[in-house]
């Protein structure tokens, strides 16, 4: 298959089109719904593994044996199994491993990438994706990969309850390199605007002129502490409670707002002081536009490496604030954890980057209401388990 392809993501009828050859296969059939614009939904499996600690994964170092470094360390590190056939709870800040019902047999030249879905970050579980046959790290699935995957889970400001067949993680296949240049970024946005932000004199979202467009493998976003332009007194984010009750992933709009999480209201200087270790939500100053025939996905800004995570989802498919290429973005929601020290930070300010990746052909459906998507519209926003 991959011969016929060009480079970049491969869409939803290119993932279909694998799974129709067995190159995705599942344990309980594969749902229309899994298939995303350009990437896979991954769902989680019958059972967890309660370990003692996370690991990092490596490639055995005996290719007879390629499952044997998995295997063995989780002989080690098992402490219990957890049942989720029926639904159980994951408690927060332990660590589980979870078999997933998706397996791969990738032809030669497709590789893989996962992140947690958009729902995942925003609840603060940290998720990363392992296979048995890997060179070292998570997240990535080697070219040609044939095996099953793994996701390790660790709730991290809420204990969440979970049940086989939900999706944390999302897989993205690919061929070649995907990322699109600086330069050719900046000849996109002369074409399509990808970029908006709001005009306080015309009180309106306006295109950011090619001038203030700034690029450096990424394009470069800032964040909003101002709060809901339209209206001044609105708050800037949200920051998880450190007591709360059993987070119910199954419950869509179930949760009250309050419960769980703690409102930030603006003050006159625009800024925000972060403590350290605390979970918050905010959103970025600019609203973006992915179009179709293009992915994204967000990055740390590099200079705040070390010190303060910006993201732990940040995947955009094909159509993410562009829709039918009327609707002027949809701003980015972070989901930001300091660490170390506080860390001051401002109105307007550069706090992360996103990189621009090009599809193999286009997608069949592009991000809306039309393949459920829950944020195509959003501002500062929750994830969908809260009433709102």
């Amino acid at each position: 298959m991959a011969s016929d392809l060009k480079r970049g993501i491969l869409p939803d009828t290119q993932i279909k089109r694998l799974i129709a050859e067995g190159a995705i296969s599942a344990s309980s059939p594969i749902e229309d719904q899994q298939i995303q614009p350009a990437s896979l939904d991954l769902r989680l499996g019958t059972k967890a593994f309660r370990l003692k600690s996370s690991f990092l994964p490596e490639r055995s170092p005996f290719d007879e044996h390629k499952q044997r470094f998995l295997f063995d360390t989780l002989q080690e590190l098992r402490m219990y199994d957890v049942d989720l056939s029926a639904g159980n709870i994951l408690e927060k800040g332990h660590v589980y491993l979870v078999p997933l019902l998706e397996e791969l047999k990738l032809p030669k030249g497709i590789y893989g990438r996962a992140n947690p879905k958009s729902s995942t970050g925003r609840l603060d579980i940290f998720t990363r994706v392992i296979t048995d046959d890997v060179n070292i790290g998570f997240d990535d699935v080697r070219e040609g990969y044939c095996g099953h995957i793994y996701l390790e889970i660790v709730p991290r400001s809420f204990t969440i309850k979970v049940q086989t067949g939900m999706s944390l993680n999302q897989l993205r296949l690919i061929k070649g390199r995907a990322s699109v240049s600086d330069h050719a970024i900046k000849d996109l946005h002369k074409t399509v605007d990808l970029l908006y932000d709001f005009d306080h004199e015309l009180n309106e979202w306006k295109q950011v002129e090619s001038r203030q467009f700034r690029v450096d493998r990424g394009l470069f976003l800032s964040v909003d502490l101002k709060g809901n332009l339209e209206n001044p007194e609105a708050i800037i984010g949200y920051r998880a409670k450190k007591i709360s009750h059993v987070l119910d992933l199954s419950k869509i709009q179930g949760h009250e707002v309050e419960e769980f999480w703690e409102p930030l209201e603006r003050n006159k200087n625009g800024t925000l002081i972060l403590e350290p270790e605390e979970f918050y939500i905010l959103a970025s100053k600019e609203r973006i536009r992915v179009p179709a025939g293009y992915a994204a996905e967000m990055v740390a800004y590099e200079a705040a490496c070390g010190e303060l995570r910006t993201h732990y989802a940040g995947f955009f498919d094909p159509g993410f604030g562009f829709g039918d290429g009327t609707m002027k973005g949809t701003q980015v929601v972070l989901e930001v954890r300091p660490h170390d020290v506080p860390f001051l930070i401002h109105h307007g300010q550069n706090f992360f980057k996103v990189e621009y990746e090009i599809l193999s052909e286009r997608s069949e459906n592009v991000y809306g209401p039309s393949c459920g998507s829950s944020y195509h519209q959003q501002g500062l926003t929750l994830s969908k388990h809260f009433k709102w």
